[in-house]
């Protein structure tokens, strides 16, 4: 079957691979000169730094992404390296104690710093052990059959009944419920900022999920109860291009291509079935299957138009929430920041207010670091991505995809240099000892994502919104992505696009 992809991210990628090696003929069509996406490493001066995945879950003994790269067989090529991450707060730091202190070390740490919240945080911590177990039943449950599977079920239908009532609750609610005071509340619904997305519009029975023990201490086993392991915690050692390319061979050696710098124009459609894509300035590749990534507007109402659409479909796809963008700034130095901030990553929160910090930066108010950043320096996992005596270091923060006032072409330096002026309060002389700066501003990741507005993340976690299924309603057009079911992050994307090509081997199309 001719089948073309548009996007070389790491859906598109991933279900290129998986049909080229069931005898595909594949073409993955990129509108950037590189491919990737914005799972990428840019270089320059020696220097490297990833465009943001960061710490990566999905990557550890037998989870989502490790047995993708098992099945395309490209699993030695890349090399990860189990890490942790540090939070800051106005009057608390939480980061990895020098001596282990076992899986619950936050939990007793919180409860000298707070004592008040003592009661609550015994009953949190309840909550997040019921979660996790129950999310790794139904890991184990997805993979089993028959007699095993309905065990695994029943087990989870046990366990979910205690907390059946809070399933409808909002991420506020469900805090409220825990802790008094703003600190706490604040910490567990901290990293909704990074997806943009307000405590009172988030699960509230996914906060465990996005607050995992182990990604603040690498030392923490994966495995705490019979349930199964909890998820750990990577880098890409070298840089997550290195993910891109290895995924990228996968595809080449089945004589699959990949045309970096082809921008797509439409895709063809014609009674209800794709007929393939017109390109460039004027050609047309002819295919009986297309799988598109990106943007949910700019894809399904851009590429195809409403015209083939159900009207359902696309009222779902104009009310996709979107993340907003990022401001990023990139950095080689020439000391070691290691004195300021040991850790490779830490997220520095200036405010409690998660929800109205939010709610300003939805609104095109931009806070210029004030309301918190996070500082990454790759090189202390990767040396390879630094001159010998030097780190390569990321600073960035949430940004309006369009400022309240001016624009990012006018201000870009401006704010980078704010941006900046913040982080100098963690890791002085950033500025004054950089060798090489490299500026990303929300208008350069549009260009990357070809998004009319940038979504950094993808789809926004908010409840009650619509999904946009892999398999459309348009015969042989099928739908990958941040925005699409699947959800953001990149082992999730990659799950996705392996669970759309599933449904494809399953229709025949």
């Amino acid at each position: 079957m001719r089948t073309v992809v548009i996007g070389s991210g790491m859906s598109g990628l991933t279900a290129a691979a998986y049909l080229a090696q069931d005898g595909d003929a594949v073409s993955v069509f990129e509108q950037y000169p590189e491919i990737g996406g914005v799972t990428a490493t840019i270089r320059k001066g020696g220097f490297g730094w990833d465009l943001g995945p960061l710490l990566l879950d999905g990557f550890g003994e037998g989870e989502a992404a490790t047995l993708i790269l098992r099945e395309l067989g490209v699993d030695q090529m890349v090399r990860r390296v189990r890490e942790d991450r540090a939070v800051s707060f106005p009057d608390f730091t939480l980061r990895r104690p020098g001596a282990y202190a076992g899986p619950y070390w936050r939990r007793e740490t919180l409860k000298t710093l707070f004592p008040r919240e003592r009661d609550g945080l015994d009953r949190y911590y309840r909550l997040y052990d019921r979660v996790m177990d129950l999310l790794a039943l139904s890991r184990r449950a997805e993979a089993a059959r028959g007699l095993a599977a309905m065990l695994l079920k029943i087990r989870m239908a046990v366990l979910f009944q205690p907390i059946r009532h809070m399933q409808s609750w909002s991420a506020e609610k469900v805090l409220d419920q825990f802790f008094t005071g703003r600190e706490l509340k604040a910490l567990f619904s901290g990293i909704l900022a990074d997806f943009v997305v307000r405590p009172s519009e988030f699960l509230g029975l996914g906060i465990p999920a996005v607050n995992v023990e182990t990604a603040f201490d690498k030392r923490i086993p994966a495995r705490v109860s019979s349930a199964g392991p909890r998820p750990v915690y990577h880098y890409v050692q070298g840089g997550c291009s290195t993910l891109v390319e290895a995924v990228a061979s996968a595809i080449r050696r089945r004589e699959g291509s990949i045309h970096p710098g082809t921008r797509v124009r439409r895709i063809l459609v014609e009674d209800g079935r794709v007929r393939g894509l017109a390109v460039g300035d004027g050609g047309v590749v002819e295919a009986e299957r297309v799988i598109a990534s990106g943007g949910a507007r700019e894809t399904l109402l851009g590429l195809v138009g409403r015209g083939p659409l159900p009207p359902e479909l696309a009222a779902d796809v104009e009310n996709v929430p979107r993340m907003i963008s990022v401001l990023m700034i990139h950095l080689g130095i020439d000391f070691d920041p290691r004195p300021h901030q040991p850790e490779a990553l830490c997220y520095y929160s200036r405010t409690y207010d998660i929800e109205g910090g939010v709610r300003r930066c939805q609104s095109g108010e931009f806070h210029e670091g004030r309301e918190g950043f996070l500082i990454y320096i790759p090189s202390l996992h990767s040396p390879e991505l630094a001159p010998a005596g030097m780190h390569a270091v990321t600073v960035y923060t949430i940004a309006p995809d369009r400022l309240h006032h001016g624009n990012w072409a006018e201000r870009r330096e401006e704010l980078a240099d704010r941006l900046l002026a913040e982080a100098e309060s963690v890791i002085p002389g950033l500025r004054e000892r950089a060798r090489t700066t490299v500026v990303l501003t929300p208008d350069d990741f549009r260009a990357r994502t070809l998004q009319d507005r940038h979504s950094f993340g993808g789809r926004a976690p908010v409840m009650g919104k619509p999904l946009i299924p892999h398999h459309t309603p348009i015969q042989g057009l099928w739908f990958v992505g941040a925005q699409s079911e699947s959800g953001g992050g990149v082992a999730t994307v990659m799950a996705g696009s392996r669970k759309a090509v599933a449904m494809m081997r399953a229709v025949g199309r």
